[in-house]
């Protein structure tokens, strides 16, 4: 009989749609936004600010990048498990990762919304 050693927080499939369905997201905005600018092709600081002033160009915008961070989440949390082996470190590490995450997911939400 083989013994298996299990590590990990075996999130596995939910982690992996998860992944894939922000990377569609991101892949999505990223050629729409590409197209709106070719359209618009803005050159001044004046119609960059009308480009992202449409109130479906904010929302997108914010779920790129809350996809972005969630993505970001993931693939920098298995990397903490895998490498960081000292569980002390590892939580240090996903608190300070989570910290600049949602931090970073209120500053696009204040540059976007001007809070």
């Amino acid at each position: 009989m083989i013994n298996r050693i299990v590590v990990g927080a075996h999130y596995g499939l939910r982690d992996w749609l998860v992944q894939r369905a922000t990377a569609v997201i991101m892949a999505v905005y990223s050629v729409l936004i590409v197209a709106v600018l070719c359209a618009v092709r803005p050159s001044t600081f004046e119609a960059w600010q009308g480009v992202f002033a449409n109130g479906v160009i904010k929302f997108m915008t914010f779920l790129f990048c809350v996809s972005l961070f969630y993505h970001t989440w993931i693939g920098v949390r298995d990397i903490w498990m895998d490498y960081a082996k000292p569980i002390s470190v590892r939580l240090v590490l996903h608190v300070l990762t989570i910290t600049v995450l949602v931090g970073y997911t209120g500053w696009a939400a204040a540059i976007l919304w001007r809070l």
